[in-house]
């Protein structure tokens, strides 16, 4: 069983991130402070950390450089009430994986704890195509397909896509899909994101296709086969 440790002294909010990832089918065990948080993430033991910014006795950033500066590359969800911009590149750059700000949804907790775990997993083998019903992505030579017709996508486009196809069946955030693609750690609150995700719509579900992409209103977008 994948096995997650959670470095948290507040009790409330690792309640919270403990039930929601013992939902998802995921063994959690939880520390209430820094030193012993390190000490238990210095075994190697798990999958993923979750680490709270401030901590009790050693701060959540020690941690992570230090885990970093033994070698240890376990993925790292950072979670902070500190959420300017500056803070996240600081845990990010220390070596954290992914930086969550508090208050946050405890469903895109999840699913970024997923996407890590996702990534960092070496028991598949590499993927050179991803398919989802007729939609068909190489990741050789950086074409597309649906329904046996090419997709001519531009750079941004194809990057979008592989994101939403290596997690189909995902509801990613606006956040998500912005550090993901484009590099940013915050949502600049721009139109960037539905004028690309449009764009792409008109190639991957042309008229008289099942559509793939969907709208989740107030969540972000999905890849998903028909319904």
């Amino acid at each position: 069983m994948t096995r997650i440790l959670t470095i948290e002294d507040d009790a409330v909010t690792a309640e919270e991130i403990v039930a929601e990832l013992r939902d998802h089918g995921l063994e959690v065990d939880w520390v209430n402070n820094g030193r012993e948080g390190l000490v238990r993430a210095v075994s190697g033991d798990y999958d993923l950390i979750t680490v709270d910014r401030m901590l009790p006795e050693v701060n959540g950033l020690t941690i992570v450089t230090t885990l970093r500066a033994l070698g240890i590359s376990t993925p790292i969800l950072m979670i902070s009430a500190l959420s300017d911009v500056d803070e996240r590149v600081r845990g990010l750059r220390a070596g954290g994986d992914d930086y969550m700000s508090k208050p946050f949804a405890s469903d895109e907790m999840a699913a970024r704890v997923e996407v890590l775990l996702r990534r960092s997993n070496p028991g598949h083998p590499a993927q050179t195509v991803l398919q989802l019903a007729d939609l068909e992505l190489n990741l050789i030579s950086r074409e597309a397909r649906r329904a046996d017709h090419p997709l001519n996508l531009l750079p941004t486009e194809y990057k979008l896509l592989e994101f939403l196809m290596r997690n189909s069946g995902q509801i990613l955030t606006r956040i998500m899909i912005f550090e993901e693609v484009w590099g940013y750690h915050f949502d600049p609150g721009t139109n960037l994101i539905d004028v690309h995700i449009g764009r792409l719509r008109k190639k991957v579900d042309a008229p008289g296709l099942p559509a793939l992409i969907r709208t989740v209103r107030g969540s972000g977008y999905v890849i998903a086969a028909p319904l």
